[in-house]
């Protein structure tokens, strides 16, 4: 049976550069579509966040302008379904990334609060790159990879070829004015070769080996089907 670890932000607010924090959490689709075709798929799924903390939905995501109402409805169904697991999470500093065929970060801005300074996250992305096993960031999830430092400060993911939400996507979003950093920004200057959708707010996926990322929620479904093909052959 293929193993899949999600690995879920904590967080349930990010901090503005005015000192607000907005509620947040993770994004619905971003968690809901990856995990139902994996579990279809027969495959077995542990979820961890640090410190064992349930994670939190961001409600922005089931709410109105989040998507389709009946397709946003099946998805919050979906999330009640899988509740146990996600209130009851494994603590991220005891999981072993090795046990896993697949690691999976869902994103929403809950990232860019915890995961992007999370020391113990950081290290399970540098073991995972070492070993060259399917590791997939979705949207705000590759802020993770900010946290994947080298000894002399060096991102362990420079030169690699990767996408994540993009500073034209937050700024038609709202929330770059106010934003203390933009997570496109962040991870050019942490030397990633970033690449993005001709159009914003369509579904985009770049594989670099065994390292997978997708640019948005509507690349969530694409993300898990391709690495579904790639797994399952």
């Amino acid at each position: 049976m293929t193993n899949a670890l999600f690995v879920v932000s904590a967080a349930d607010g990010w901090t503005l550069k005015d000192g607000t924090v907005r509620p947040t959490g993770y994004w619905a689709e971003e968690l809901a579509v990856p995990y139902r075709l994996f579990s279809e798929a027969g495959w077995d799924i542990t979820v961890a966040t640090p410190n064992a903390v349930a994670p939190t939905v961001d409600e922005g995501s089931l709410g109105e302008g989040a998507g389709d109402p009946k397709e946003l409805e099946e998805i919050r169904a979906y999330l009640e379904s899988i509740k146990d697991v996600l209130d009851n999470p494994k603590s991220l500093a005891d999981v072993n990334e090795e046990d896993f065929d697949l690691v999976f970060y869902p994103g929403g801005h809950g990232p860019m609060e915890d995961l992007a300074v999370d020391a113990v996250s950081g290290q399970l992305l540098k073991q995972r790159l070492a070993a060259g096993k399917p590791l997939a960031l979705l949207c705000h999830a590759p802020a993770a990879l900010l946290a994947a430092k080298n000894e002399d400060g060096t991102n362990a993911f420079a030169g690699k070829n990767i996408t994540a939400f993009s500073n034209t996507e937050e700024e038609s979003a709202g929330l770059a004015e106010n934003a203390k950093w933009l997570l496109e920004s962040e991870l050019v200057n942490a030397g990633v070769k970033y690449d993005k959708a001709a159009e914003d707010w369509s579904s985009h996926v770049v594989v670099d080996g065994n390292l997978y990322t997708g640019q948005n929620p509507q690349s969530s479904a694409e993300l898990a089907k391709r690495i579904l093909a790639d797994l399952d052959k």
